[in-house]
């Protein structure tokens, strides 16, 4: 598209567009048991386009409509929750990269964000097959889970902020 300017109806279309797709690939969570963890960060980086394409407003209109979707309809609560615990990411994204050091910030907040959610879905929502798993693993399979979780998390980080990508994607 070779616009100067958008027209809002464009912008809506756009973001409706992406958001359906977000709501399918955040209910995919459920069938591919991988997906717990990609399906999140796939549906950040639609995230991104939105934010790129339509500006900071629409994308946070669209990732809460996504995440209200994906706790009501994707049969994977923790996918769902992962999303509405780091799926705004993108947005904020912009703002933690000025701060120094911005690897710190971005470590607490992922880290935070992560700690937090299990402690709710493990306490408050009473999610007991989650804790059962946990036992099962141990503590230092769990460990490695949460250090792959940050190798992850960072490689995300540096995928959204590519030149390229932006360049590509618009």
């Amino acid at each position: 598209m070779n616009q100067k300017r958008k027209s809002p109806a464009s912008v809506m279309a756009l973001g409706g567009v992406l958001a359906a797709l977000a709501v399918v690939i955040m209910s995919l969570g459920g069938l591919i048991p991988v997906a717990t963890y990609i399906s999140p960060m796939l549906c950040a980086i639609l995230l991104q386009v939105v934010l790129l394409s339509c500006g900071a407003r629409i994308a946070w209109a669209w990732y809460g409509a996504v995440a209200i979707l994906a706790v009501l309809l994707s049969a994977d609560k923790e996918a769902a929750a992962v999303f509405v615990f780091l799926g705004y990411y993108p947005i904020v994204k912009p703002r933690l990269d000025g701060t120094r050091p911005a690897w710190l910030w971005k470590g607490l907040l992922f880290n935070g964000s992560i700690g937090v959610m299990y402690f709710l879905l493990l306490r408050i929502f009473g999610m007991g097959e989650l804790g059962e798993e946990f036992e099962e693993f141990g503590l230092v399979m769990l460990l490695v889970l949460l250090i792959m979780g940050n190798v992850t998390f960072f490689l995300l980080d540096k995928l959204l902020g590519m030149k390229k990508f932006r360049r590509k994607v618009f």
